[in-house]
């Protein structure tokens, strides 16, 4: 007797990746989600704050019985987003890389795991980038999984995949959607009996002009790790008069998050209640940045005068009353609307 077939989702907790599976799982076919972390979507950096007891993926995991697997490759993602083989999209979304990535993040636990083939919830023409045949093909061979992929809500605008070829899944029992409009989807949605449909969003924070202006940023000052892009989504930044980077927390869960760095840079931080920043500097401050980012946190600290301690590596290096920088300097020191350059 042949073995039930088992399949790996790539799932991102959206409409289409729900509906994808559920299409597949309803012929039979065993299905686990692979959600792929990059550190740059929103319900990540609540997770990374501590502020978020569950997340939109695991929700819809749970809404449809779907085993969920999370991988996080955010360790290395920094590098994709430095120098994308196939470049940008609107901001400094990776989109074609970052696929290229889901999927050889997903070959592997097929072939670690003993899975047959990989489901994803695209769609033909939902994304000029990196939807369109042409791209899907090349994301495919770039991956190392060409023809292994089933796209249940476009299949049949696709060449048959391995799996449809070999009598898997039935390719008539999948659908033809193309384009950016969700009327088929929601129709689908309601066909299937889901309670909860999630609306459609962003959620790649790459795609926000805010966080493309911090990243590109960095870039123009050659500075770019792990570390620096853990800090992107965090707080506000700003850089001082010497070039150095300064990031003051908008909450407590972002106070907290910066104090974990204060062994590599330095921690300002307010010996009463208020805002906290880092420096993102590795010698010593001078006096004049001592000052402006001490002028920041007060700002910061309803706008009053606060005693501030500079801290590195544990030591509290000594305090400072810190006076609430004027509007003008703050619009000054703070990032330019646009600081991209091409790199």
């Amino acid at each position: 007797m042949e073995s039930k077939k088992r399949a790996v989702a790539l799932f991102s907790g959206g409409l289409d990746s729900i509906l994808a599976v559920k299409l597949v799982q309803e012929q039979g076919i065993e299905v686990v989600g692979l959600h792929v972390k990059t550190g740059f979507h929103s319900h990540e950096v609540k997770e990374k704050l501590g502020i978020a007891e569950t997340t939109p993926v695991k929700e819809a995991a749970q809404e449809i019985n779907l085993p969920l697997v999370e991988v996080d490759t955010s360790d290395t993602y920094h590098e994709i987003i430095r120098a994308p083989k196939y470049g940008y999209g609107k901001n400094v979304n990776p989109c074609i890389d970052c696929k290229i990535r889901f999927l050889k993040t997903a070959k592997e636990f097929m072939e670690k795991e003993g899975f047959h083939f990989i489901v994803t919830g695209e769609v033909v023409n939902q994304r000029p980038m990196s939807q369109n045949l042409p791209t899907l093909r090349l994301i495919e061979k770039e991956a190392g999984v060409q023809g292994w992929v089933v796209r249940p809500l476009s299949a049949k605008l696709l060449p048959p995949s391995i799996p449809e070829l070999k009598g898997w899944i039935d390719r008539e029992k999948l659908l033809d959607i193309s384009g950016r409009g969700r009327n088929r989807q929601l129709e689908l949605a309601k066909r299937l009996g889901l309670r909860k449909i999630p609306q459609p969003s962003g959620g790649c924070l790459l795609t926000m002009e805010e966080i493309a202006n911090r990243i590109f940023d960095h870039f123009n000052y050659g500075e770019w790790n792990e570390k620096i892009a853990q800090l992107i989504p965090i707080g506000r930044h700003f850089r001082l008069p010497t070039g150095a980077k300064v990031i003051v927390a908008r909450n407590r869960e972002e106070g907290m998050f910066l104090r974990k760095y204060q062994n590599e840079w330095y921690l300002f931080k307010p010996t009463s209640k208020g805002a906290t920043a880092l420096l993102l500097k590795e010698t010593p401050p001078s006096e004049e940045e001592v000052k402006l980012v001490a002028a920041l946190v007060a700002r910061y600290s309803k706008n009053q005068p606060r005693e501030v301690e500079v801290i590195h590596k544990g030591q509290t290096l000594r305090k400072i009353i810190g006076e609430p920088l004027g509007e003008e300097f703050i619009r000054q020191l703070r990032l330019k609307d646009t600081v991209r350059k091409e790199v």
